[in-house]
């Protein structure tokens, strides 16, 4: 017995609905180049600005991370969230301002409100083991190995 196309949909990944890795890579090109601009997270990013290959393997590690987070092929090799971020005392601005680059570059991408709004529920989700971490560290700390 084959599907019907309203079961199909039912059955489709986040992964699948942002358009698998070519999606994902469009909205964490995006995101990147909004946190570079960002006057709140931007000094977190602009140190990478002439560093191609070091962005280039920030984005890398973001788009696995996203990959596996959202239905799709699980090949995130980054270190833990939380452990990424220890020491960055990142405030609940940062984030906030780092969670509307991501969900700003989805709307330009004509991705829904539904879309954004699952996007934001996995942000919150998140925000305790990324905010808020150890501030032995001075919130200007750029961003690290994911």
């Amino acid at each position: 017995m084959t599907e019907s196309l309203a079961e199909q949909l039912i059955n489709v990944t986040l992964y699948e609905r942002v358009g698998g890795p070519a999606g994902i890579r469009r909205i964490v090109d995006g995101a990147v180049a909004a946190h570079m601009e960002n006057p709140l997270i931007g000094h977190r990013f602009q140190p990478y600005a002439y560093q191609p290959d070091r962005v280039e393997e920030i984005k890398q590690h973001t788009c696995d991370f996203f990959a596996a987070g959202s239905g799709g092929p699980d090949d995130y090799r980054g270190r833990p969230m939380a452990e990424a971020h220890e020491g960055m005392a990142i405030d609940e601005a940062e984030y906030d301002a780092a969670v509307d680059d991501i969900l700003g570059t989805m709307q330009a991408l004509n991705h829904d409100a539904e879309m954004r709004s699952v996007n934001t529920a996995n942000a919150s989700a998140r925000r305790v083991k990324i905010s808020y971490r150890s501030k032995a560290l001075p919130s200007k700390t750029p961003i690290r190995n994911l």
